[in-house]
């Protein structure tokens, strides 16, 4: 296995383009482990607290699938504490090998990846409007708190905020963060996208507690993929398959469900 990737790899993944847009954008960067064979096995990790990616193409032989488990063994599952994003007949054989291992991995979520070819009218509407992000200090602020709060929401990040606040300005400079202000101009709502091969991911969309159920997360996906769109790029996103108002949410936008995965992680026994 090298440790290394090049365009035999993106070719793969863009087989998968949907559920794997973020593996083939994190490629791009600086990763903490990445294995592949430029032809059925690519595994990469960020870093912590992020997930260790797997692809494999969908008739992957049980020998192969095989050497995918060891790998992970060897790199990642002696200390329960990874988790691993790949597709669901890998994850089938994984968590068998991984009972027999005792090891025990089950599926912790499962994610859909959408994209949106022509988004509807809006039946409900929020108050308020769009914001576009500025590089003053309010905004960058506002953005390093909300980034803060999604981040401790999903259990994704443990860091204190102040460690958000570089990020916050990369992603301002980049000029794809927004914000919806309502009616009070007050920010409580949050989203931002990233480009790749000719897609744009939304992500780190919230809602602001306190302000949830007033419609303007939907609001602001919707006026952001209308930007998108009006780019010539295709908005797209992944979503909780679980969380059914989230999904009922981007669908009334016009997401259309286009790919499937899951999230495996250590097997917790019940108190």
């Amino acid at each position: 296995m090298d440790t290394f990737v090049d365009q035999r790899d993106f070719a793969l993944i863009e087989r998968d383009k949907y559920s794997f847009f973020v593996l083939g954008r994190i490629l791009k960067g600086e990763c903490a482990l990445v294995l592949s064979d430029h032809q059925k096995i690519i595994i990469c990790w960020s870093r912590a607290p992020f997930p260790v990616w797997i692809w494999t193409p969908d008739d992957l032989p049980d020998a192969d699938k095989d050497k995918v488990f060891l790998l992970a063994k060897k790199h990642f599952l002696a200390d329960k504490s990874h988790q691993f994003n790949m597709k669901y007949s890998l994850a089938q054989y994984f968590i068998r090998r991984s009972d027999e291992e005792g090891t025990a991995l089950k599926i912790a979520r499962n994610l859909f990846a959408y994209d949106c070819p022509a988004p509807k009218t809006l039946q409900d509407s929020a108050d308020g409007h769009i914001h576009q992000c500025c590089k003053n200090q309010r905004d960058i602020l506002e953005l390093t708190d909300f980034m803060y709060r999604f981040y401790k929401e999903t259990g994704l990040g443990s860091q204190e905020k102040s460690a958000y606040l570089n990020d916050a300005q990369k992603f301002i400079e980049a000029g794809s963060v927004f914000f919806w202000k309502n009616a009070d101009g007050v920010s409580v709502a949050t989203c931002k996208y990233y480009v790749n091969s000719g897609l744009a991911s939304i992500n780190l969309v919230m809602t602001l507690p306190e302000h949830r159920r007033r419609h303007y997360a939907q609001s602001l996906v919707h006026a952001v993929t209308e930007k998108i769109r009006g780019q010539g790029l295709m908005p797209m996103l992944y979503t909780d398959a679980d969380y059914a108002a989230s999904n009922a949410c981007y669908e009334k936008i016009g997401y259309v469900l286009r790919e499937k995965l899951c999230t495996l992680g250590a097997a917790i026994a019940d108190d």
